[in-house]
């Protein structure tokens, strides 16, 4: 499998170009920004570019679909929790993807926004604003940051310790690397743990 990263200082987003080493058809991960340099990447590869995964709908993610569109005939898939007003595929947790010759494993993690989609590739873990390098997705409430962490650590820490970690900033990792010194995991894990306690005291 190839693994292209762009990265955008609109947004400050990375959109990621993936292709198997076999076959000519590819796609695309989180267009947050489309530039002639992503054409071009594409285009001097000699791709062709079928498929668009959407890991939320927050627009810093999504921002280049519309110009993307207009240059490519893509399918769009996106989170069976979101409504976007353009047409696309609805993807639901669990489900494998079978495109441009990979198997694409889909797992829902809610916590940074309700319908936030990690896709799994291989080797390969696409985590948008769920997972990054050194700390988790922002969240609007203490809630929804619990949600998160349960989230990351029951459907992702428990995954292969070299699977390598494709964020939608900033530099790529491990989950290795993350189970050991991600901060907020390590920290904010700590906090909703002395939470729980002080919460069932207070019941009990």
């Amino acid at each position: 499998m190839n693994i292209y990263q762009h990265f955008s200082v609109v947004g400050f987003c990375n959109t990621y170009l993936v292709a198997s080493k076999k076959h000519s058809e590819a796609l695309l991960i989180d267009p947050g920004h489309v530039d002639s340099e992503l054409i071009n990447l594409i285009e001097t590869n000699k791709y062709n570019l079928r498929h668009v995964l959407l890991t939320h709908r927050h627009i810093s993610h999504m921002e280049g679909l519309g110009t993307l569109k207009k240059i490519y005939d893509v399918t769009v898939y996106g989170s069976s929790f979101s409504s976007y007003d353009f047409p696309y595929q609805s993807v639901e947790d669990k489900q494998i993807l079978n495109l441009c010759n990979l198997a694409i494993e889909v797992i829902h993690v809610p916590g940074h926004s309700l319908d936030s989609m990690v896709f799994k590739i291989d080797h390969a873990l696409f985590t948008g604003d769920t997972l990054m390098c050194g700390r988790i997705g922002s969240t609007p409430g203490y809630r929804e940051q619990a949600l998160l962490i349960n989230s990351i650590n029951q459907r992702l820490m428990g995954l292969d310790e070299n699977t390598l970690i494709f964020p939608g900033h900033g530099t790529a990792s491990k989950i290795r690397i993350e189970r050991m010194f991600n901060h907020d995991l390590l920290q904010l894990g700590t906090i909703q743990t002395e939470r729980e306690h002080w919460r069932d005291e207070e019941q009990s």
